[in-house]
């Protein structure tokens, strides 16, 4: 994407009513829509449901389109990238989604105790480095930044291309304490029919027709909270 088409991009996400852009700074005054996205911003009382480092924001868009009673928001920082899922939004004139525009690191901020009924993370930045660990969507320090806003039973569901993230999810699973719900190295495989397989990301497309096999895990998180 050529630059001149980025920066028409970022001003319509200005115009956007379900683009949030959250910065560090404001943060910290505290956010007046945390504990009360789904009464304060989407008018109901429907469970909420994250994508984390969502792109384009295919899990966001097409799981808001097959569960119109829950709600659902969808987190990275690439604004070009959340731009098209903003236009799908518009185009299908969906009502229960919406985006935010922050470090994923930030989201303790933005999401309030219990206040988070599931979580997607879809084809991450895999941080294959070991030095890059903590980094990983699925770090323990990013498990128990969830810890403050998933809901006691409240999932999460993991798809990746990548070997090492999806082996090191599961170390992280089984060292944490974590209950591992279900896990294939070839989702394609094992006879799903709903959106595990049906919603595919534009990277995913692309791996799948390259013959790669898309791994997928789903697993609940301790009950302990750090103090």
């Amino acid at each position: 994407m050529g630059k001149k088409k980025k920066l028409e991009h970022f001003a319509e996400n200005e115009t956007f009513g379900n683009m949030f852009q959250l910065h560090y700074e404001q943060l910290i005054k505290g956010f007046e829509l945390k504990g009360n996205w789904s009464p304060g911003f989407f008018k109901n009382k429907n469970d909420l449901v994250l994508e984390l480092g969502c792109g384009k924001g295919e899990y966001t868009t097409g799981l808001a389109s097959r569960y119109p009673n829950k709600n659902f928001i969808g987190v990275d920082i690439q604004g070009a990238r959340l731009w098209r899922g903003l236009k799908t939004v518009q185009e299908q004139k969906l009502e229960n989604a919406a985006f935010i525009r922050v470090r994923i690191n930030l989201i303790p901020f933005i999401f309030d105790k219990d206040e988070v009924s599931e979580i997607w993370i879809t084809f991450p930045d895999p941080r294959a480095r070991k030095s890059d660990a903590k980094k990983r969507l699925t770090s323990p320090e990013f498990l128990e930044r969830y810890k403050s806003f998933l809901k006691p039973g409240g999932i999460i569901h993991v798809k990746t291309d990548n070997i090492i993230f999806f082996e090191n999810t599961l170390d992280v699973i089984q060292e944490g304490g974590h209950e591992l719900l279900f896990s294939t190295y070839d989702v394609y495989n094992e006879g799903f029919d709903n959106e595990i397989t049906q919603i595919q990301t534009f990277y995913e497309k692309i791996w799948l027709a390259n013959g790669t096999k898309i791994k997928y895990l789903k697993f609940m998180l301790n009950k302990t909270i750090s103090s």
